[in-house]
């Protein structure tokens, strides 16, 4: 989403999801002045406003799932998906799923940022799950800060299933952006195949998702 429709929605959107939605936002402060990989807990459908609300009025965009068709739906999410600058992905394809992560690095590249929930699905159970290793490994491609985001109440207005619930319900708590310099530098001329990077993106993931974790269920 570029510069000036981000903070249109600012303007518009963003007060009324903060209305209908948001009992509280903590760690305002922690989002630093430049452009991050915005890890989030997801809880439901919701996350992408709510991610959103917390990213504007910078430049950011994020990867949306193509592969549930539907004939009412497609044509007006593929809009939306232009509008806003999201990254389809077909998560069923091992060639959509590169070309959707080279797209990424080159979007993180032009100082966008970017949301990315790396649970991989939203959570059945309304407990954080386990992490996977794109957010690590979008990070060790770019050396963009990691910015984790806990998400609280979010479920309970919008589970798997379900019809949404409008309730000023969901917290909202960002963390302090996650450098990981050591690693960064661990990787230099390391091969994306070996081990030795697979251990780096384990120990990154891992610390990520402990973050998301203790700020989801901080009171």
């Amino acid at each position: 989403m570029n510069k000036i429709l981000s903070t249109i929605l600012r303007i518009t959107l963003a007060p009324l999801i903060g209305l209908l939605f948001i009992k509280e936002v903590k760690g305002k402060d922690n989002f630093p002045d430049r452009n991050v990989i915005l890890a989030s807990n997801h809880q439901s459908y919701l996350d992408i406003l709510l991610c959103g609300y917390i990213c504007v009025p910078r430049k950011y965009t994020h990867i949306g799932q193509v592969d549930r068709e539907n004939k009412g739906w497609s044509g007006f999410r593929d809009f939306i998906y232009s509008l806003g600058e999201v990254i389809p992905v077909n998560r069923k394809d091992e060639n959509s799923k590169k070309l959707a992560f080279e797209r990424a690095i080159e979007f993180l590249n032009k100082r966008y940022s970017l949301v990315i929930y790396p649970e991989g699905t939203r959570t059945r159970t309304g407990e954080v799950g386990k992490g996977k290793w794109g957010v690590a490994k979008f990070f060790l491609e770019t050396g963009v800060p990691i910015l984790p985001l806990g998400i609280r109440g979010a479920f309970e207005l919008f589970p798997p299933g379900e019809k949404p619930k409008v309730k000023k319900n969901i917290r909202l708590n960002i963390g302090q952006p996650l450098f990981f310099k050591e690693e960064l530098e661990l990787v230099k001329g390391m091969s994306r195949d070996s081990k030795e990077y697979e251990d780096v993106c384990i120990k990154i993931t891992e610390k990520v998702m402990e973050e998301i974790k203790k700020l989801t269920y901080e009171d």
